[in-house]
Order: structure tokens, then sequence, then C-alpha cells
């Protein structure tokens, strides 16, 4: 662990409601109160009269939390009703349960507010490696990454992404069926002895053939 240098004067400071540092004690789940912190802290600085989150915006990195732990974290801060969710055609947000809040979570959800045009996502780790790694994004193939995170760990899709690349095989369908078999067969049998890149020669026959075939 590196020390900390102190906080400086010109810095800006979050104000966090008195009733959340007097549940904290309440809060066993290190993932529901680092969730709930990342909201107060993102929703204070947003401009605008639309101030919510998408399960986006809850970055892994900042939060050094996984995927499915940040999942954890937001059904507790709702069950708690720290976090209020709010959903309508276009997606899903999550609102501070304060007075300002409430009264755009239930605006949101009738369709009399939407969210503003400076309002932009973050994107996701597998939407980052997908465009780092294969191309563009289509709202088809958006909605297939999102159905894949809802389906496999967070922690797999570098990899598979990496043994995709190795490969040559720059093509989701394929990086899909590495994920697939990981799901099918179990954690360990992702990898050899050998670093990732090694392992993936072990990804070309059977189920993976057709990814290899030549004109």
């Amino acid at each position: 662990m590196s020390s900390f240098p102190g906080f400086t004067s010109s810095e800006t400071f979050t104000q966090v409601p008195d009733s959340f540092i007097k549940m904290m004690n309440e809060i066993q789940d290190v993932a529901e109160l680092k969730v709930m912190l990342f909201a107060i802290w993102h929703i204070e600085h947003m401009e605008g009269n639309f101030r919510a989150m998408g399960e986006g915006d809850f970055d892994e990195a900042a939060l050094g939390l996984k995927v499915e732990e940040i999942r954890r974290g937001l059904g507790k801060a709702l069950e708690r009703q720290t976090l209020l969710r709010a959903e309508n055609e276009a997606g899903v947000f999550f609102f501070l349960n304060s007075p300002r809040g409430r009264l755009s979570a239930e605006a949101f959800a009738k369709g009399q507010m939407k969210a503003s045009a400076s309002y932009v996502p973050n994107k996701s780790n597998v939407f980052k490696l997908y465009e780092e790694n294969i191309g563009a994004l289509t709202p088809l193939l958006a909605d297939m990454l999102r159905e894949a995170e809802r389906e496999y760990p967070g922690m797999w899709f570098e990899e598979a992404f990496e043994i995709a690349v190795s490969r040559n095989v720059r093509n989701w369908k394929y990086i899909e069926a590495i994920l697939r078999r990981w799901k099918e067969n179990g954690k360990d049998e992702r990898r050899d002895s050998q670093d990732s890149i090694q392992d993936a020669k072990r990804y070309t026959d059977g189920e993976f053939s057709e990814f290899f075939k030549r004109d």
C-alpha cells in the first residue's frame, strides 16, 4: 500500500448526507459501501437537471470491484433504498433517494424527463475491448455484448479477446464460443500451465474449427 500524500486545498469536496454516515455501521458489504459513495460523488458532480447513473457508469477500475460485485452492491443499495431504480424506453437509471432524486426518478419512469444531451455513459470494459481489438460497434452488437456481460464474469473478457487476437480471429462469435466453453467446462479448464497466448492453441479444434476454415 502506497502512502497518501494528503488532501489539497485546490481539490473539490463531495457532500455526504449525515444520514448515510449514521447508517454506515449497518452496511456490512464493502461492495454496497463503495457503490453508494461512488454514486454520491458521481451524481454530486453532474451538471444539468438529469442526475442519475446507468449501470455502466459504475467503473470497475475506479471502484476496485468486478461487475458481479457492483451488481451485488447496487442490489443491496436498492433494497436499503439509498438508491432508486427507474426505467423507461431510454433505459435503466439509478437515482439517489433524495428529494430531488425521488422527483426525478418518478418523472423519468413516467417519460416526463429524458437523459440530458450531456449525459454520456461510461463504456464498460467489454465495449472497450471490442472497439480496441475488433472494430466499431453496431446497436445489435452492443446488445449482444450487454447480454454477455450479464452471462459471464467480467474478468474473463480480456483473456478471451487476447486469445482471439493471438489466433487472428477478430470475431465476436469466436470470443463468445470461448466464453461459453469456459462456463460449461469450468474456470480451471481455461488454462494450461502456459500463458494465455500459448494456451490459445487449444481453441482451434472442435466447436472452434469453423472459424479457421479457408476458402
